[in-house]
């Protein structure tokens, strides 16, 4: 990204495509919209884009596939603890997907701005401002099962290596899902979808 021109008044936005300005020290909901957040997320590689196959496997993609194993995990999951999960990962729209070791390396400062962004993607989508700590519980676990699938498929883990980082999963088998990487493009209209046809439960 281009530095800002030297004497240049202090910037703590980002411009989206929609013409959004997103304060990152302030989000307001009526800054965020699901279009600029499925266009990002669907060109944020997963694991530093350090996978195989032809495209980046995305956050999105990774989004999904979170919303279908928690679905599996509590199969009579409201509409509103599917969208959650849904947009788990929606702030990193904005922050990008720091992966864990990076995280330790600077420490937890990025946590408050994650914090604030899905705060703000929360009350924009109707969702609680905070998630029940059981779906929260949930949403983790089919994060890490996700991850140990990503890890063996995609990322060069052995089986031992991603058992000890995300746990063996129990009951899931990789071949239950789909873990090609899409296309950018294809993975947003597929992450839109999900997200509407969700929505329209809602209602």
């Amino acid at each position: 990204m281009m530095a800002d021109r030297v004497g240049a008044p202090s910037r703590a936005w980002q411009r989206m495509l929609s013409g959004r300005r997103l304060d990152l020290l302030d989000p307001s909901p009526l800054d965020i919209e699901l279009g600029d957040i499925a266009h990002g997320l669907a060109r944020v590689a997963r694991w530093n884009g350090q996978t195989s196959g032809d495209h980046a496997f995305s956050v999105a993609q990774h989004s999904i596939l979170v919303e279908e194993i928690f679905r599996q995990i509590v199969p009579a999951a409201s509409p509103t603890a599917q969208l959650t999960a849904l947009l788990h990962d929606a702030p990193e729209y904005v922050i990008g997907d720091m992966i864990s070791p990076f995280k330790s390396v600077v420490g937890g400062g990025y946590k408050s701005c994650e914090e604030r962004l899905q705060h703000a993607i929360h009350l924009r989508f109707g969702l609680p401002a905070a998630t029940a700590q059981g779906v929260k519980k949930d949403i983790k676990r089919a994060d890490q099962i996700a991850a140990y699938f990503e890890a063996t498929a995609l990322a060069g883990f052995d089986l031992a290596e991603a058992a000890e980082f995300f746990g063996r999963p129990r009951g899931f088998s990789a071949d239950q899902f789909d873990l090609t990487p899409k296309p950018a493009k294809q993975v947003e209209k597929a992450f839109m979808a999900r997200f509407q046809k969700i929505e329209s439960a809602l209602r």
